[in-house]
């Protein structure tokens, strides 16, 4: 299409337009979506090395049982019993594993990019070098979630919830055999602590202060993780904010630098 023909003139124009409703464009924003794209599909390809390794999945999943009874540690059975005797509770737990984890992390990143853009790569260095992270635990360590392991009594509680259906539908985006580490708890803290710096209402803040205990929380209640799984993703979260500040931060401190407020010109 010539650059002269009236429909190319609109489509240029609604561009334009629309772009100033974006801190750095379109390009920008579709540069920022790819990378997260790109970082899914690596995902779905280290789901396909780790599909065919169901057996060392629940040997990896015992070893950890064996671990943390050999510590005194293994109340993972307990908690979801005790969340088990209360319905509101474990609706509520089921409810949040289903939609927390991609609905609030995406939600916070697309506010972070628009509202507070001069934190937003900060955070984005993390999310990379966090699931860079994951996805080599998962190819080192496959492990199976407590749900799996019915003979320790867990129990699949969102399968329940959700129904056999609609979980089976959901396994194919996801790795089943993806328990270490807790990337719920990675993302959980890698969003919920850089908005106690950014967010200025109070109630939200008393929010942050307390989503990743709750995240904490729900995936053990729910047979999705053991403890040792979300001490993991808090040791990724971790080693992600280093990476960002001592090296992507000192590569680019122009661009990449942790900053609360917009550096003036």
């Amino acid at each position: 299409m010539p650059r002269s023909h009236p429909l190319y003139r609109h489509f240029a124009r609604v561009w334009r337009l629309s772009g100033r409703w974006l801190p750095n464009g379109w390009l920008d924003a579709i540069r920022q979506l790819a990378l997260f794209a790109g970082a899914y599909y690596l995902y779905r390809i280290v789901r396909g090395f780790v599909d065919g390794q169901a057996g060392l999945a629940f040997e990896n999943a015992r070893t950890l049982v064996d671990f943390e009874r050999s510590v005194g540690l293994f109340f993972e059975p307990g908690l979801q019993a005790w969340a088990r005797g209360e319905d509101w509770l474990l609706t509520w737990a089921n409810w949040m594993y289903v939609n927390s984890h991609f609905v609030v992390t995406t939600t916070f990143l697309v506010w972070l990019y628009i509202a507070r853009n001069y934190a937003f790569y900060y955070v984005r260095n993390m999310f990379m070098v966090g699931m860079g992270l994951a996805l080599a635990g998962y190819l080192v360590y496959p492990t199976a979630p407590p749900r799996f392991l019915p003979e320790w009594g867990f129990t699949d509680t969102v399968a329940a919830f959700v129904g056999e259906g609609a979980e089976n539908s959901a396994s194919a985006l996801y790795n089943p055999f993806a328990a270490v580490p807790s990337m719920h708890v990675a993302f959980a803290l890698m969003i919920a602590v850089p908005a106690l710096f950014l967010v200025r209402n109070r109630i939200l803040r008393a929010f942050w202060a307390i989503y990743p205990a709750l995240v904490t929380f729900v995936v053990m209640a729910t047979a999705n993780h053991f403890w040792m799984d979300a001490a993991l993703g808090a040791l990724v979260a971790v080693a992600s904010a280093s990476a960002a500040s001592y090296a992507f931060a000192r590569a680019r401190p122009d661009a990449w630098a942790w900053r609360t407020a917009k550096v003036s010109a």
